[in-house]
């Protein structure tokens, strides 16, 4: 077996081959164009058995991704804290890409776990649409803060309530009182509050089509309790498929929740780990802090650790990992629901 890692930026590709025991066969780069896809791929027929590594950097690697799942070839995504790790450990300094295609093949060789990539689909949607939407809030509350400045300058004695300003109501008293201030502060601060205003209306309206999107994509994780619609669409599109994981196990590697083993001798022990995807187990503690707010079995377990001599944080961190699994197979029950992918809104 041959692995092929691969190091992407938007003009080329870098490519390199290895054996089984990590060692360096050849290496190659081509333009990151369809053509350039269709000749590395002629260039990596000279392994029958292979599989690709490719860094997982969203919309550099996205495109060759896709064109090598459609030709047929098997292909891995490598997070990059995994191929910055195995770089550091060589006896080769420096940093290159063919350096760093190595690193890429080399991680690949050394993590079984790693998760296979399959071709787009409504999750990339879903992926897409929250992004987008997260984009527009954090532009609007950066407005919002500029805002705030021009409003306390204008009306020193003036308290707004927190997220006041994400309501039409509030930005029309906001609007009303500027009508009596003249000079260029109120003129931006009256400029601030139409964009935010617009802001809020493309808020809105994503969130709208995530919910249509979502509900029938993931009934099954809708259904649990504490997990609203934006949060089952960032599980649905990080994911991108639960069936690339073999396990629940592996799913807790790539999102977070599997504690890492710190133990020697007869001190066993397991701390915090802060790799994996933290979208996800961001999702994840969100689930976890909304559970906590009611009464059920989150609270029972928390005051079961808590008995058992486990700090809140601990017993947290041990919930969150059980959460992991009911996510997983919520998800892969939700992936072979024959109706999931059907009558999904499409864009207007």
């Amino acid at each position: 077996m041959v692995v092929l890692g691969s190091d992407s930026h938007k003009h080329t590709h870098t490519i390199v081959a290895v054996d089984a025991n990590g060692v360096e066969l050849a290496h190659t780069t081509v333009k990151a164009t369809p053509a350039g896809h269709l000749a590395v791929r002629r260039w990596a027929e000279r392994w029958p058995e292979r599989t690709w590594a490719l860094e997982d950097c969203r919309h550099l690697s996205r495109r060759l991704e896709a064109d090598l799942l459609r030709a047929g070839e098997r292909v891995l995504r490598v997070p990059p804290k995994l191929m910055a790790e195995t770089r550091r450990g060589v006896r080769q300094p420096g940093k290159s890409d063919p350096i760093d295609a190595l690193a890429v093949a080399r991680a690949a060789l050394r993590e079984p776990d790693l998760p296979v990539a399959q071709l787009d689909g409504a999750e990339r949607e879903l992926r897409l649409l929250v992004d987008h939407r997260e984009d527009l809030v954090a532009e609007r509350t950066r407005a919002e803060n500029r805002l705030l400045w021009h409003l306390h300058e204008l009306e020193p004695g003036w308290q707004l309530a927190s997220g006041a300003l994400s309501r039409f109501k509030t930005l029309d008293a906001v609007e009303a009182r500027l009508a009596a201030h003249d000079g260029t502060v109120a003129e931006i601060a009256g400029q601030l509050v139409a964009t935010i205003r617009d802001l809020t209306v493309r808020v809105n309206a994503l969130e709208r089509r995530i919910t249509a999107t979502v509900t029938p994509l993931a009934p099954t994780l809708l259904a649990l309790h504490g997990c609203g619609p934006l949060t089952a669409a960032k599980l649905v599109g990080e994911t991108a498929g639960a069936a690339r994981f073999r396990s629940p196990a592996a799913f807790a590697r790539h999102n977070g929740t599997a504690p890492i083993p710190v133990w020697s001798g007869n001190d066993t022990r397991h701390r915090l780990n802060r790799g994996g995807n933290r979208q996800l187990n961001a999702a994840l503690h969100r689930i976890v802090i909304t559970q906590l707010q009611h009464p059920g079995p989150a609270r029972d377990y928390i005051a079961k650790r808590l008995a058992a001599g486990s700090t809140k944080t601990e017993a947290i961190r041990c919930l969150r990992r059980h959460l992991s699994d009911d996510v997983y197979r919520r998800l892969r029950t939700d992936e072979h629901t024959p109706h999931a992918t059907q009558n999904l809104p499409t864009a207007a």
